[in-house]
């Protein structure tokens, strides 16, 4: 196990992040969830999806993801992205997004809004199916757990290892273009 200290004395432990091949199978297993489903009309798979795809791709927070508004979303011809309103000390932000993001979250989009789910500004992005409103951070985590443990992947992994596993992408794709 290598452990190396940033200048801000972080220490980059393996078990903190997943490497490359697991986060592929983590998404590859939400997506095979999801595809099973999607015809069916179920929406547990595919809001699960979702929620692995965001956090892979853009390191939100727990709290960041489920506060999401459909509002939130902003997706355009070049750079899309999403606003995060209430971020940690309650900063507001814009999270630039990949292609493949907006491609996703333009099917999540119309999907909702084929299956009866109001996709209004205010409304939000991830709605539980119990109370009708934003998916609670807890449910969140369970629902990381729950695709993990079908990904085969290690069982001390917690959903936020997600925002590092991103932070960690982001470093290694720009120490190799520097």
């Amino acid at each position: 196990m290598i452990k190396r200290a940033t200048k801000f004395n972080w220490i980059l432990e393996p078990s903190k992040f997943l490497t490359k091949e697991e986060a592929k199978k983590l998404l590859e297993t939400a997506r095979n969830r999801a595809e099973v489903v999607f015809a069916k009309r179920r929406k547990i798979p595919v809001r699960d999806y979702l929620i692995v795809d965001l956090a892979l791709s853009t390191g939100l927070r727990v709290m960041e993801i489920a506060q999401l508004d459909c509002g939130d979303v902003f997706i355009r011809d070049g750079i899309s992205s999403l606003l995060v309103r209430n971020g940690k000390c309650g900063k507001r932000r814009l999270v630039r997004f990949s292609d493949s993001l907006k491609e996703h979250l333009n099917e999540y989009l119309s999907w909702k809004q084929d299956i009866g789910e109001p996709t209004g500004p205010s409304d939000p992005l991830l709605l539980s199916s119990n109370t009708g409103r934003h998916l609670t951070t807890r449910a969140i985590e369970k629902v990381f757990k729950r695709t993990a443990i079908k990904a085969g992947l290690p069982a001390h992994y917690s959903i936020h290892c997600l925002r590092h596993t991103y932070a960690c992408q982001l470093y290694k794709a720009s120490a190799v273009s520097s």
